[in-house]
């Protein structure tokens, strides 16, 4: 398990975001460059936890509980498989992209260590957003996205440190619960009745989702 590219996005300018400036920073690109990972702050005052990174839209993204974005290239290979088009490392966005990880399938409060510092820990699943369709020009793609279930991970920093290409990915530890990102992401998007699931994973997992989970349960319960 190795990283494949770090990737850093910039402020740019485009028709298709609803930040009040019109910038995003989704177009993440590879650097050969090391760099630093470390909390970045609560969301809505807090951006990436990458280095160099921008993030632009705070209500959204950015923040402890989504300090990284992590995709899985064999995801992305399947995509290109499903688009007919070439798909290169950094183009949903995420920040790291990993070669024989199951992102995805990762369980939510899962550690890993990358090189011989850092170490994050699996929050959530990554929500489709219309930036995300504009950025990659597929119609219908926020529902084509949420319907495959395979959304990548937010991961927050639990030690901060350097990362680079080709560094280490090593699983430090798996928690004693089933709660996946593919399976939060579809209880917070199109199974609501799954919500009362994650609460096995307790404080690890990301913050919005948990409060969704103990409302639904207070309402409809368990």
């Amino acid at each position: 398990m190795k990283l494949l590219s770090v990737n850093l996005g910039r402020r740019s300018p485009v028709p298709y975001t609803d930040h009040p400036e019109g910038v995003t920073g989704i177009d993440k690109r590879p650097t050969d460059a090391a760099v630093r990972i470390s909390a970045p702050g609560p969301k809505g005052v807090g951006a990436s936890g990458v280095a160099g990174d921008e993030v632009c839209e705070l209500r959204h993204h950015g923040g402890n509980d989504q300090a990284v974005y992590a995709m899985a290239r064999e995801d992305l290979d399947d995509w290109e498989r499903e688009l007919g088009r070439t798909l290169r490392n950094g183009v949903f966005g995420e920040n790291l992209t990993t070669s024989g990880v199951d992102v995805s399938g990762a369980l939510i409060g899962e550690r890993w260590r990358i090189g011989s510092s850092v170490v994050l820990e699996v929050t959530s699943g990554r929500i489709p957003c219309r930036t995300f369709q504009g950025h990659l020009g597929e119609q219908r793609w926020v529902k084509r996205f949420t319907e495959k279930g395979a959304p990548g991970a937010y991961l927050r920093v639990i030690e901060p440190g350097e990362v680079r290409v080709g560094d280490a990915v090593e699983i430090l530890h798996r928690p004693d619960h089933d709660v996946t990102v593919a399976l939060q992401f579809r209880a917070v998007t199109t199974r609501r009745d799954l919500l009362p699931r994650l609460l096995a994973a307790g404080e690890a997992l990301h913050p919005e989702s948990l409060a969704a989970a103990r409302k639904y349960v207070e309402q409809h319960g368990s």
